[in-house]
């Protein structure tokens, strides 16, 4: 453990792009007009990049204002937990051979609708930290 301001373990950042690999639900972080807001949804984490698909809506419209995103996963079990945050920059991708090998990764909708439109996270920082969960220390 670091601290209390800084609990947990610091990951490096293969491992955690490792654990990025092995999950699939995260949550999308953006920000229009000063207003936050975050988006639950599926991804994949592959080739250095988080890939998301959507449709028209209120996410899509606010990466074409404002292209800098947070993303996050985690995952908590077995005494232990993670979080892995990725901060950059989303873009919609737009010509048809970039869709295509979008096309080829394994990133399906939560729900039965057809989500048409992909989107690439290109990462300026990627940070994780690793936690044993455990009771609250005894006061002194």
């Amino acid at each position: 453990m670091n601290s209390d301001e800084e609990p947990g373990v610091v990951l490096s950042r293969d491992e955690a792009w490792e654990l990025l690999r092995g999950s699939q639900f995260g949550r999308l972080a953006v920000s229009v007009a000063n207003q936050p807001d975050v988006f639950p949804l599926n991804f994949v984490a592959s080739g250095g990049k988080i890939w998301i698909r959507t449709n028209p809506g209120s996410k899509l419209a606010e990466l074409t204002v404002n292209d800098l995103v947070a993303f996050e996963a985690d995952a908590v079990g077995d005494g232990t937990a993670w979080s892995v945050v990725v901060k950059g920059t989303a873009r919609i991708l737009e010509s048809q051979t970039e869709i295509d090998a979008a096309e080829l990764l394994p990133l399906e909708p939560w729900i039965k609708t057809r989500k048409w439109t992909y989107v690439e996270i290109t990462p300026a920082s990627v940070s994780g930290r690793t936690f044993v969960l455990g009771a609250e220390p005894e006061r002194y």
